[in-house]
């Protein structure tokens, strides 16, 4: 009976084709979305999933040795005093340390320079040494900078440290 209505009456037939072609679209609309938010979903699991904390660590710390130590002479109220230093440098980058040697020569000039500028008294307390050892580290970053294009060196480190 129902068919008997629907081609009896025109303007049924087209409301049933709109509805039939509304639901088409809303179910095609549907895959799209499910579709894509599947597609995305699959892509970032692809990636290996990155921990922020480890993000952040840097590289591991690569030592490298001045040698030989370094031994500076000063006076100090008419008397002569000595100083030797061992120092290690200590950077994050084997291929930039390795450029950096080739300027040994000019970094050891102006530690040795840095170093016999020093008074003893200045020298004889932790606060001092750690003063000495921070311009030292500034020093060779500054050589480091001007000739390889980048600090190199994180600190420099007093492996040695005699006063006499």
């Amino acid at each position: 009976m129902a068919k008997s209505e629907v081609e009896k009456d025109p303007a049924a037939k087209g409301k049933l084709k709109l509805i039939l072609l509304v639901v088409l679209a809303l179910l095609l609309a549907i895959g799209l979305s499910v579709g894509a938010t599947w597609f995305f979903l699959h892509k970032s699991e692809d990636k290996p999933a990155v921990d922020p904390a480890l993000a952040n660590l840097k590289p591991a710390a690569i030592y490298e040795p001045l040698a030989p130590a370094f031994v500076v002479n000063f006076n100090q109220n008419g008397r002569q005093r000595y100083m030797q230093v061992s120092i290690t440098m200590q950077g994050r980058d084997q291929a930039a340390l390795d450029a950096l040697k080739v300027h040994m020569p000019v970094i050891r000039n102006n530690l040795v320079m840095l170093f016999s500028g020093q008074g003893f008294d200045t020298l004889s307390s932790p606060v001092g040494q750690e003063m000495l050892r921070q311009k030292a580290t500034a020093s060779v970053q500054e050589v480091a900078q001007k000739e390889v294009g980048k600090p190199v060196v994180d600190q420099l480190l007093f492996t040695n440290f005699v006063l006499q």
